[in-house]
Order: structure tokens, then sequence, then C-alpha cells
């Protein structure tokens, strides 16, 4: 932590600033967790020890609760899971991922005291609840979840008082930070990292956040990494600059995203982009063609008409008519395309959600024309090194190589890793993927520029041969993690 010191940061209290200079996709500083869990709706389906997804899973023969990938990663998350263990089975049941956090976290406490390293900042005592700032709803849970792990947490351990258990429900519920998979695609967990907590936030920030699984492989238990945050520089950091993480997605609006920020972390921002608007009016913006752009009630009636149009998507999405999603989404398209921009917010989400579900249909061409201008529309919003517009690169990328479209196959692979090897750095296994992705879309645009016949003969005979997969099936929400800290709702 020597690359970083605490300041007292004019208007939002604490903060981290910078000790030395940075570039572009340095790490800052790398941090295990306290503590962390697994989501209760996906907890089969994940090892708790790695958090990476597997087909096959091996559960705790105590608990009939936990799962892991195998021995090794057992061993590696037995003494997080073992007064968990006991006090399970003597529960009867599984406690909700707060109620497990909070007590996973009072028991490390109660071994190791509130600072667990040398490289520590903060002491778990020092940072913030917001208790007093809650509305009555969050009030009513906190009681609720209190209760909860009354009734779970074992005589047998330390007792604590009702305003220590409330102060880590509040610490849990406005500091937790979203884990994610191996690949970095879908939020499966939820763990404490007390040096990242003083970050203070800004929706145009200097660094971002990823969770790094680190070397989960390894046979013995003393090489299997923990679980860590890497926070990385998105370009060039002055020593004595404040660092900064962008808390919410930048694809809100304004409006939005401080609406956000009060309710979910109880502060008002104040940084450039909210307090000018940057970039909200191409967020609503109407489709400007030779000059000649539609009027103001035309963009309103075609916003409010995607807008409905996109809760009919999200509803046959959940319900996995994705045939359906694809017909509401031509019927919206249709009648927005000549209207909005393309780098109007819901115009975008229809393209995703389109792009998406046609590569898991295996209309790859259909799918690789949306995903191309769901990119084009990125760009024009998010900064050039954000970790979202990489993976939507990616996926363009993807998807136009699946249709056989290799030169912009290629350029997307491109862009996408030249995105990931900043925010991500060059060991984390989606862009180990994406490099290898990349050689390969390399070595066949080569073929494709020396002999264009005898490139597509050999590709189709090898598909021939053997069968595209079909795609991941799209999730039900959103794709990937939009918010830096998780906040149970």
């Amino acid at each position: 932590m020597e690359n970083v010191a605490i300041f007292d940061a004019p208007g939002k209290g604490r903060g981290l600033k910078a000790t030395k200079e940075f570039w572009a996709g340095d790490v800052i500083f790398s941090e295990p967790s306290v503590s962390a869990v697994a989501f209760d709706s996906i907890g089969e389906r994940i090892c708790h020890s790695c958090f990476r997804k597997q087909d096959t899973l091996q559960r705790c023969g105590q608990c009939k609760f936990a799962y892991y990938c195998d021995r090794t990663c057992q061993r590696a998350g037995w003494a997080e899971h073992k007064q968990e263990c006991a006090a399970i089975k003597a529960y009867g049941k599984k406690p909700n991922e707060n109620v497990r956090l909070v007590a996973r976290i009072m028991w490390r406490l109660d071994k190791e005291g509130s600072v667990l390293s040398d490289m520590q900042l903060i002491s778990l005592e020092e940072l913030e609840d917001h208790i007093p700032d809650m509305q009555e709803d969050d009030l009513k849970d906190l009681k609720v979840n209190i209760n909860y792990f009354l009734d779970y947490w074992p005589r047998s351990s330390k007792q604590h008082t009702i305003d220590n258990i409330s102060h880590y429900f509040g610490v849990v519920n406005c500091n937790s930070f979203s884990l994610s998979d191996q690949k970095g695609l879908q939020a499966v967990g939820v763990g404490l990292f007390p040096n990242l907590c003083l970050v203070n936030h800004d929706c145009w920030p200097n660094c971002t956040v990823i969770l790094n699984h680190g070397n989960q492989s390894a046979v013995n238990t003393m090489f299997h990494s923990q679980r860590r945050i890497e926070l990385r520089s998105l370009g060039k950091i002055e020593e004595g600059e404040e660092l900064t993480v962008s808390y919410v997605d930048f694809l809100n609006l304004s409006e939005e995203r401080r609406r956000l920020l009060k309710s979910q972390y109880f502060f008002d921002c104040t940084c450039e982009h909210c307090k000018n608007h940057i970039k909200d009016d191409l967020k609503l913006a109407g489709k400007e063609v030779d000059g000649v752009k539609p009027t103001e009630e035309q963009v309103k009636e075609t916003t409010a008409y995607c807008y409905q149009m996109l809760e009919k998507m999200d509803s046959a999405r959940l319900s996995g008519n994705y045939h359906e999603v694809v017909k509401f989404c031509m019927e919206c398209v249709q009648k927005t395309e000549p209207i909005l921009a393309d780098t109007h917010i819901y115009q975008l989400r229809i393209w995703s959600t389109l792009s998406e579900v046609q590569a898991y249909l295996q209309y790859f061409v259909e799918a690789a024309e949306y995903s191309r201008k769901m990119v084009e529309g990125y760009l024009k919003l998010y900064h050039p090194n954000n970790a979202a517009l990489g993976m939507a690169a990616m996926r363009a990328g993807v998807t136009h190589w699946q249709a056989g479209e290799i030169e912009v196959g290629h350029g997307m692979v491109c862009k996408a890793y030249a995105i990931l090897m900043v925010t991500h750095g060059p060991t984390h296994p989606i862009t180990k993927d994406l490099e290898a992705m990349r050689m390969q879309t390399e070595m066949e645009l080569r073929m494709f520029e020396k002999n264009e016949y005898v490139y597509h003969n050999m590709r189709e005979a090898a598909l021939k041969n053997k069968p595209m997969a079909m795609m991941h099936e799209p999730n039900p929400v959103d794709e990937g993690v939009k918010n830096l800290f998780h906040r149970k709702k």
C-alpha cells in the first residue's frame, strides 16, 4: 500500500491519493477480501472458495450447503467455512447472503482483531455504516436481518451487542463489493475489501476495479491464491491526485446516477459530469440525417414507446421466450432507428438485447450488425478504457467471427484486447482468452487476404466437421456487473 495515502477529500470525507505517478494499466494496489460469500441464487453452481462456475461441483459432506471445485478448493476455503459449517448444521438451514457475510466477518474479527494485515489502512470499526441515513424500509430490512443473525449465531461463539451487529450489517450494506465469476461476465458473490472502501466515486473515474482469481489451478492449497481485487489506473495519474472509481454505470443519465448514489451510498455526487450533465444530450438524442433532426416531440414519443417495449422484452426474456424477444426488438427497431441517435440509451439497450439473443439463436449475421452498432454508440459515450466498452467490443468481435466476417471480427477483438489489457491486465483469464482469439483471427485474416475462396471453403468444412457450439443462454438481466459496490435490494 506504499503507492497510496489517506487524505481528507473536500466534501467527501476520507479518500485515497496516489503517492507516485501511474500510467494506464498500472496496478495501484491489490487487496484480499476480509470475507466473501456466494449469492443465494447461484450457490449450487459456483465454487464457494474460488467463485468459479463449474459444471460439476463437490458438496460439503457436513452442512450440505457449500460447494467446491475439488479437495484443493475445499481445503483453501476451510478457514472461512469451518465455523459457518457447524452453524448451518445447528441452524438447520442456510441464512441469506448478508447474514452469512456478516457472520463470516465477525468470526474472523473475533479471532484476528479488526486490523487483519499490515496492508490494511483502516479498521472495520472505522468504516461508515450510514445507519442514521437509512430510509424506513431499509431499517426494517436491517432489523429482520439482525433477528435472523441472532437465531443463526452460535451460543458457543463470542456474543456481541446489537449496536455492534448493526454496524457490520450497515458496513456490508453500503461497502461490500460484487464478485464476478472467473470470466468477469456475471456477478456471483459479494465480499468486503476495507481499503477499496476508501476510494471515492467519480462518474468519469481515473481507476477501475477488477477481481483477479489468481492461480486457482494449483494442486497444493499452499499455492492456491486468495480472492483479491486490483485497483488499476485507466490513464496517467499524477502524484498527489485523488484516486476515484465509478460506483454506478455511466450509461445512466446524470439525474439517475445521482438518485442511485444518494439512495444506495448516501451522498450527493458533485462530479463535473453530473453538475454539467455531460453527455446527457447524447443519451437522449434524436438521429440527424443530412443536417435534419426529428422534433423534440418525436424523440419523446419514441423514447416512451421504447421504454414500454423494453418492459415487454425483459418479461419475455425472463420467461426464456427468446423468439418473442427478437420479435419485440425488431418491431421496436423499425420504429426507433429512423428517430433515435446511435447514442440513445434505450436504442443501445435494444441493440444489446437483440444481438445477444440472436447470437444465442445462431442468427449470427443479424447479431453481428446490431453488436457493431452497439459498440459504435458506446465509443461515443464511455471512457476509452471503460471495461463495459471492452466487453461489448469482445462480444461484437466473436459475433462477427461467427458470422464469417473475419475483417471486422479481428478489428473488434483487437480493440477489446487493447482495452482489457488496461482494465483487467495480461494475467486475467478473460484477457488470456482474448489473446488466443486475437492470434486465431489474425491467422484467419491472413488466409482470407491471401485467398477468400479457399478461406471460406476451409471454414465451411471445419464447421461441418465440428458444428458451432450454441452460445451461452442470455442472462435474464442486463449482462455484466453494472455497479461497483453491491447492495442487496
